[in-house]
């Protein structure tokens, strides 16, 4: 009814008002340049939470790329299956919002990047449908996961369109990056297994100040079964 729409329109304007001037997400930024670590201000009540997964306004004021060409699901039986670890060729190059909306899963980026003053490093988190993070992988940044619960969903959304050809990836276990997995590999496509030693186009970077992410895994039992627990950081 007309007297139902002007209480909706009040409702909106003064939740824009309302929320204005404070941020919906929580930005974080990785330690690879121009990556993120996403967290959702989440609003609960009575009937559980609300919270802003993506807007265009606050990508651009953190300078990320806001445009969305495509969205993707991969949905993943087995706890234990690593996808990865991909990117597109230039002039193809994607930047990507990942997010997991059910399980949970161990989602890895490495600096691609020869000019980048982290070229050759990696970032890790744990992403599940209970902490609600999303990691932001800018162009030049290969990505894969791992997932740590049967049944495991991820979510992209994408600024540019797939382009098969330029299609490109690097081995999850290349000694060049010694990327510390937080469960065995137990499901993994032939191509994923089988790329070459990655040959780095200029120096690997190292940084002291490089931070390495805690190893994680999921509470099977008890008050926290479902949620993921730091259990140290590896060396």
């Amino acid at each position: 009814s007309k007297d139902q729409g002007e209480t909706l329109a009040c409702r909106l304007t003064w939740l824009c008002h309302t929320t204005k001037h404070r941020p919906s997400m929580i930005f974080d930024e990785t330690t690879l340049a121009g990556a993120f670590l996403l967290r959702p201000e989440r609003h609960a009540d009575e009937r559980g939470h609300f919270a802003r997964t993506f807007c265009r306004r606050e990508f651009e004021a953190h300078g990320l790329e806001p445009m969305v060409a495509q969205c993707s699901v991969s949905f993943n039986d087995a706890a234990g299956t690593l996808r990865g670890m991909h990117y597109q060729a230039a002039p193809h190059g994607e930047a990507k919002l990942v997010r997991c909306t059910r399980g949970a899963v161990y989602d890895v980026i490495i600096d691609l990047r020869p000019d980048s003053d982290t070229y050759g490093q990696h970032f890790g988190a744990v992403l599940s449908a209970d902490n609600g993070h999303a990691l932001y992988v800018p162009e030049g940044i290969a990505h894969g996961f791992l997932t740590l619960k049967d049944r495991s969903e991820v979510y992209y959304q994408m600024n540019t369109f797939h382009e098969p050809e330029a299609a490109r990836g690097v081995r999850w276990d290349d000694p060049a990056f010694n990327i510390h997995w937080p469960q065995p590999v137990r499901v993994i496509k032939e191509r994923d297994a089988t790329y070459p030693d990655f040959v780095p186009a200029a120096p690997l970077r190292r940084s002291r100040s490089m931070l390495i992410p805690a190893i994680h895994r999921v509470v099977e039992s008890g008050a926290g079964a479902g949620q993921t627990e730091a259990i140290g950081v590896p060396t």
